[in-house]
């Protein structure tokens, strides 16, 4: 019996946890998280990133484990650019259309009108994979304004 793949997270150690989506999801069994710069990550190659630049992601990665890097968009990038080389996972992006409903303060995102949460990307991807997404929100405050901003996706 092949077990599915944990979810990668990749969270910045400056990362404020107070304000963190993903908080909650750390106990969970099929998540597994790394602090960058500190923790050297698993082989990735079973797995899909997102990104705002990879092909849209399809029920025929469903097969793929899920690496999130979890960040500011600005540190985001850097942790981006830091992973190993050459990149064994494969590039994914959400369908357009997501909102986020994350109150964001930030301005350094590429395209802030396709930028979500890291939960809300995470909570998207389980979705459109057929991954079980049960307790994904349970602890994300703006959980029911961010599914009535995307009920055609959900």
């Amino acid at each position: 019996m092949h077990l599915p793949l944990k979810t990668i997270i990749l969270r910045h150690n400056k990362e404020n946890l107070k304000k963190c989506s993903l908080r909650g999801l750390e106990s969970r069994e099929d998540m597994a998280f790394y602090t960058y710069p500190k923790d050297t990550l698993p082989s990735l190659d079973s797995y899909l990133l997102l990104t705002l630049e990879g092909k849209v992601l399809s029920p025929a990665d469903a097969h793929l484990g899920i690496f999130l890097i979890d960040g500011t968009w600005k540190y985001s990038d850097v942790m981006y650019n830091q992973l190993p080389k050459p990149h064994l996972f494969q590039a994914r992006s959400l369908p357009p259309g997501l909102q986020t409903a994350y109150p964001r303060k930030q301005t350094d995102c590429i395209d802030p009108a396709r930028g979500l949460a890291s939960i809300e990307a995470l909570f998207a991807t389980y979705v459109l994979l057929g991954k079980d997404p049960t307790g994904l929100l349970d602890h994300y405050h703006w959980k029911e304004e961010f599914l009535e901003k995307n009920k055609f996706f959900f």
